[in-house]
């Protein structure tokens, strides 16, 4: 028997009848899988995972205020401040006061934040293909289609959570 060591890929093999299949169990061992394979992938960079989420995020979706940037990555507005304090400090995103009201912030990518993601992003496909390596090329399209349709209703817009969160 193989002993067990943080490389070693265990697969997890689920007990289901035929008729009805859950994949919580695979789906988290899948992310946990992910979440090393992307740290590892992360840290020559100084970012973490939280780091990628933001820029990819401002990227996606352009400049967003702050409140609303917080609700989409699901992180206490102090947390947040953090966060793009080391965005800030590496350069890749710059706050701006909102000219509609002076007392938010706009966030925004910049140029390096751009170019930063991209290098990340090349570092981290290496990571995926080492997790994803069961699935040939057509199985992995499918997956992220399926992926996508699947979080398609829990991604927040930004402006419009800031919005509903406003006081009346």
């Amino acid at each position: 028997m193989q002993p067990f060591s943080c490389h070693t890929l265990v697969p997890i093999a689920t007990t289901t009848s035929s008729t009805s299949h859950r994949s919580a169990a695979l789906l988290d061992h899948l992310a946990r899988l992910t979440r090393l394979r992307t740290e590892a992938a992360l840290a020559p960079f100084g970012m973490r995972p939280r780091h990628l989420v933001a820029l990819t995020l401002l990227r996606d979706h352009g400049g967003a205020q702050q409140q609303g940037l917080a609700i989409a990555l699901q992180i206490d507005r102090t947390n947040l401040v953090g966060l793009l304090n080391e965005l800030e400090k590496a350069g890749y995103v710059e706050r701006r006061r909102s000219p509609e009201d002076r007392r938010r912030h706009i966030v925004e990518l910049t140029p390096a934040g751009e170019q930063a993601l991209r290098d990340v992003e090349a570092s981290l496909a290496a990571a995926e293909d080492e997790v994803l390596a069961a699935l040939d090329a057509d199985e992995r399209e499918a997956l992220y289609r399926l992926l996508q349709r699947a979080t398609a209703n829990h991604v927040v817009d930004c402006a419009a959570a800031a919005a509903e969160r406003e006081p009346a």
